[in-house]
C-alpha cells in the first residue's frame, strides 16, 4: 500500500458525513485513543452498472477536524491537521476493509507528532 494521500481519500460528501453523525444508525462506531475521537462507519459496496465500469474498489475515506472553539488561532488548527495527516499517512496501512471515518482531535493543548501518531496507531487498531 502507497503511503500517500490524495483527494479521492479525503471525506467530502455532506450526506456521508451527516450518516456518520448520526445518532440513530447502529453502524456508527466510535473510538477514543488520546488525544483523538475516532468516527467510524463500515462502507458497504452498492454495485450499480455504471459503476462496477469506472471503480471496482472502493478507497477508505477520512475527515479530519479540529474544533474552533478550543483552539482559536487558524494557525494552531492547521498544525494540528497537518500532524494527525501526516500520522494517517505512514500508518493507514493498520487498517483492513473500507470505512469512512471521523478523526476528531480532543486534546486542550497542542500534542507533539510523536503523541498524535502514538493516539492514531491505537485508534487505527481499534476500528481494524
Amino acid at each position: 500500500m502507497k503511503k500517500t494521500f490524495k483527494k479521492d481519500e479525503r471525506l467530502c460528501s455532506v450526506k456521508v458525513i451527516d450518516g456518520l453523525f448520526d445518532r440513530k444508525n447502529s453502524a456508527n462506531g466510535g473510538v477514543f485513543a488520546y488525544p483523538l475521537r475516532v468516527v467510524f462507519q463500515p462502507y458497504t459496496m452498492v454495485e450499480t452498472s455504471e459503476n462496477s465500469s469506472t471503480t471496482s474498489q472502493k478507497l477508505t475515506q477520512v475527515l479530519f477536524s479540529v474544533p474552533k472553539r478550543q483552539f482559536k488561532h487558524a494557525v494552531d488548527r492547521n498544525l494540528i491537521r497537518r500532524r494527525m495527516k501526516e500520522a494517517y499517512r505512514l500508518n493507514k496501512s493498520l487498517l483492513s476493509g473500507t470505512f469512512s471515518i471521523a478523526f476528531i482531535y480532543i486534546g486542550k493543548e497542542i500534542e507533539k507528532y510523536e503523541v498524535i501518531e502514538k493516539g492514531m496507531k491505537s485508534a487505527l487498531r481499534k476500528v481494524k
